[in-house]
């Protein structure tokens, strides 16, 4: 693999990454193409075990955050309806003010659909940290992942 095609694997790899950070963008899947990518080409027995080592880690990784926020989300009383309106929200808001209206509008959604069902705003905005909280933590899983990915692809080829 010349030096060239390493770097557009590299490339690809931090927009994976980036993409784990940026709503609606696949990151966990774009680090699993730069790797087939990246394995495809060099076709040795070693590179296919690092693409399945990575594809079972990324795999890993979307079972814990499906199951992570459902299970926080649902002792707290967060309703999936609630998330819905926030995914509503959240792209309306892209739209109003591109990029950081989403993640502005995905919460204003929570916390309005939040403070009609709880009462007050105290409530919603404990609800709505909850929330937020879970998603969080969800998304450092997945970015975990990937990094874990790409530092074993920069491993495998610095070092292999």
């Amino acid at each position: 693999m010349t030096a060239a095609q390493l770097l557009i694997v590299g490339l690809v790899m931090a927009a994976g990454l980036l993409g784990v950070l940026m709503p609606g963008l696949p990151g966990p899947l774009v680090c699993w193409a730069a790797v087939l990518w990246w394995a495809s080409t060099l076709h040795t027995a070693f590179a296919w075990y690092v693409l399945f080592a990575t594809a079972a880690v990324l795999v890993l990784a979307q079972v814990v955050v499906v199951l992570m926020p459902a299970r926080r989300l649902r002792d707290s009383g967060i309703s999936r309806r609630t998330l819905f309106l926030g995914g509503i929200s959240g792209i309306l808001g892209f739209f109003v003010v591109p990029v950081l209206g989403g993640l502005l509008g995905f919460v204003g959604g929570i916390y309005m659909q939040e403070r009609s069902r709880l009462g007050t705003h105290r409530a919603a905005r404990m609800s709505t940290r909850v929330a937020m909280r879970a998603i969080g933590a969800s998304l450092l899983v997945e970015l975990f992942a990937c990094l874990l990915v790409a530092g074993t692809w920069l491993g495998v080829t610095a070092f292999g």
